[in-house]
């Protein structure tokens, strides 16, 4: 049985993270949907959150993409822990909280590969 290590398992742990997170913006069922209009978004935003987050999980399942990944990931989580903590809302700011450290030791350990 091949091991495998951190290094090579959190980017592929994030990238299920953005595929779930994607299905359930552009899905966006009522509460979802209902939560960025009380923000203040437009009506179509949840698709433009959910087509970043898909396209951040593609870009991190491949190592000469993973940088990039973890950069647009780690924005769009950022914009989103910005959000909540402006709105008040702090018990929503610990799964994007998670998912910016993820992104930012992804993006590190990536970008130290390429040196």
């Amino acid at each position: 049985m091949p091991k495998i290590s951190w290094r090579q398992a959190l980017p592929l742990v994030l990238a299920i993270f953005f595929v779930v997170g994607s299905l359930i913006n552009i899905v966006a069922p009522g509460s979802i949907y209902e939560e960025y209009l009380k923000w203040g978004y437009p009506p179509w935003f949840h698709f433009f959150t959910g087509t970043m987050e898909l396209t951040a999980a593609i870009l991190l399942v491949r190592k000469p993409t993973r940088l990039t990944g973890a950069l647009l990931g780690g924005s769009v989580m950022f914009a989103a822990l910005a959000t909540v903590v402006i709105r008040g809302e702090y018990a929503h700011a610990v799964p994007p909280l998670v998912a910016v450290t993820l992104s930012l030791v992804v993006g590190w350990t990536s970008a130290r590969q390429e040196e």
